[in-house]
């Protein structure tokens, strides 16, 4: 008798890669979850979920589970080895809770790059040109009455706050447009990773930045990394473009800003408590929004569900993982 396949358990079903979901079925015993609530899950691991291998989960899996929190993953069955993660941003996931129970987490960070990177642009774009206000303005039957002015990019600098694969692909984006890119790391990149953008400080990045795009990961270091002592050494009339996390910004102290009109405009896809947003943010024409689309495209959703489950695969025969989150590459 043969033995079972591996159980990988689906938070959120496959939309866009389903071709490749009938391949994983080959190597995997594949179940959506059927859980509605986190209480129900827990009742559910304890018995037709209490065999599972792996769990697949993308950021909207938080509307059934919570956030994946020591006390989630203390209730998951020993059986569960994996999860792996539709998305580069993992801190939904307690990273340390799954190293002491021998679960290791995976990431898509590849496939976001460009679609994250376009948004970024458009919100920069926009926000610069204040976009915002005119449509609002037209809207309102007040055909370019009352629009204030925009600015070109050219000439201007921008700041980007962690130059990872989305930083540097906005900078070769921005190059078009005749930006002056500078960036801050923890460490300086290469000559031929930075591609011609200056290494300066986090200081003076603030204090010399047109425009500053917002490109960390969240965690407990760079919570509220941006808080209203960094914006207030900003230049007047800064632009803030953010498409990594919504807490990396304290979201209070610039609509504080916005309102104050030190800060020019903002371009936001994320928000400090999604779905929550700062009600001055919602009343602010200055603030151009979209509701966290940065990898909203039929194409990049695809090849964020084909990474994940490619890393399953990987998982199940034994090869080398695509990509484990930097906290678990010594648990493998």
């Amino acid at each position: 008798m043969s033995p079972s396949k591996p159980f990988v358990l689906f938070f959120n079903p496959v939309k866009h890669a389903r071709p490749f979901y009938e391949k994983l079925q080959e190597v995997a015993r594949t179940e959506v979850v059927t859980s509605k609530t986190r209480e129900e899950f827990f009742k559910d691991v304890k018995n037709k979920y209490k065999d599972i291998f792996a769990i697949y989960r993308t950021s909207a899996s938080g509307a059934v589970a919570g956030k994946f929190d020591a006390a989630f993953i203390e209730r998951l069955p020993p059986s569960c080895k994996y999860i792996f993660h539709n998305g580069a941003g993992y801190d939904p996931i307690d990273t340390s809770a799954c190293a002491k129970r021998g679960i290791i987490v995976t990431n898509a960070p590849d496939p976001v790059t460009d679609a994250t990177a376009d948004l970024a642009v458009f919100l920069l774009l926009g926000s610069l040109r204040q976009l915002n206000p005119s449509i609002f303005s037209l809207r309102a039957g007040n055909f370019k009455r009352g629009v204030d002015f925009g600015h070109d990019p050219q000439g201007k600098t921008l700041g980007i706050l962690g130059m990872g694969r989305i930083g540097r692909a906005i900078k070769h984006r921005c190059d078009a447009f005749g930006l002056k890119t500078v960036y801050h790391n923890r460490n300086p990149l290469s000559v031929e990773q930075a591609a011609g953008a200056e290494y300066v400080s986090f200081q003076k990045l603030l204090t010399q930045s047109d425009i500053i795009s917002l490109n960390v990961p969240l965690n407990h270091n760079t919570k509220h990394l941006i808080g209203a002592a960094e914006i207030a050494k900003m230049k007047p009339g800064v632009v803030i473009i953010n498409t990594a996390r919504g807490a990396v910004i304290d979201e209070a102290a610039m609509a504080d800003a916005l309102e104050s009109n030190h800060i020019g405009a903002v371009g936001l896809d994320v928000y400090e408590r999604e779905p929550e947003i700062n009600e001055k943010l919602m009343k602010q024409q200055r603030a151009l929004m979209v509701p966290h689309v940065g990898t909203h495209t039929v194409e990049t959703l695809a090849k964020m569900e084909t990474w994940a489950m490619e890393n399953a695969r990987r998982a199940i025969l034994g090869e080398p993982l695509l990509s484990p989150v930097p906290e678990h590459q010594g648990l493998i």
